[in-house]
């Protein structure tokens, strides 16, 4: 009798621990397994902290400037971000800004700083690696800046003697690398950096977009875009990889602005013309 019970009471507390290890072993499965669809921790978190984050530039004319004495960031970009806020709450203002460069954006992103990238960022087959991309929102092209009277045309100017200047990180400072070889290419942090290098004559020539090229000559008229665009450069929002319901979200603001026309208004408003 005796030994019956002491069986019965092995079997007991064996089970027991067997009940106890599976389910421990499950709570740890079920938070490393890495399997949650990433929606889970995107638009609806997003939603729950109440605000969206946009990663924006703060030194780039007519995409998103900021103003040092009042401390406002303008421009496309902005106006585009805040479209995207609204499209979510129904509310522009749940929208925080945070600086970024060509060279942090991806890194801010990934790390979970910010929610989306509006930074007139190209949309390229290496960045695609790294990051989930909206339809264009905007088609720009690579082109050169220069001092007005510079014997730099085009490309086919740039030479040896040639100092071009372009930002850490971007398209840019790639493309030009490939088209003009010979040149000797000088990469700074933003594009202010790059344009104060330029105006005080650290380099003949200064490349980017057109679209960002137009906002220093606005800036400073003695300075002009000459060449015209030897690239295609179209923008996207970018948002960590498998964040669907948040990319979705975006697409759909994208294309509410040019059904109901307000895509073509802050086009105009921003770029002086409405989109081709």
């Amino acid at each position: 009798m005796r030994k019956r019970f002491q069986w019965s009471t092995l079997v007991l507390v064996a089970l027991s621990c067997l009940l106890v290890l599976a389910g421990c072993g499950g709570k740890e499965g079920a938070a490393t397994s890495g399997n949650e669809p990433a929606a889970a921790n995107g638009l609806e978190a997003i939603k729950q902290r109440g605000k969206l984050v946009v990663g924006v530039k703060y030194d780039t004319k007519l995409f998103g400037l900021k103003d040092p004495a009042s401390g406002k960031v303008e421009g496309f970009d902005i106006d585009i971000a805040k479209a995207v806020a609204k499209h979510i709450f129904g509310d522009e203002t749940k929208l925080e800004l945070k600086e970024v460069t060509s060279k942090t954006r991806i890194t801010l992103l990934q790390n979970g700083d910010i929610d989306a990238i509006i930074a007139t960022m190209t949309i390229s087959d290496e960045r695609k690696k790294q990051v989930d991309f909206s339809d264009v929102y905007f088609n720009a092209g690579q082109s050169l800046l220069v001092k007005k009277g510079s014997p730099i045309t085009g490309l086919e100017s740039l030479t040896s003697n040639t100092k071009v200047l372009a930002v850490k990180g971007s398209t840019s400072a790639k493309n030009i690398r490939e088209k003009a070889p010979e040149a000797t290419i000088l990469e700074f942090e933003n594009y202010q950096d790059a344009f104060n290098a330029l105006k005080a004559g650290k380099g003949e020539a200064l490349t980017t977009d057109n679209s960002i090229l137009l906002g220093m000559q606005q800036q400073d008229p003695n300075y002009t875009l000459v060449g015209g665009n030897f690239t295609e450069e179209p923008y996207g929002i970018a948002v960590k990889k498998g964040q669907t319901e948040l990319l979705q979200a975006i697409n759909d603001t994208l294309k509410e602005l040019k059904s109901n026309g307000e895509y073509d208004k802050l086009h105009e408003q921003w770029l002086g013309v409405k989109p081709e």
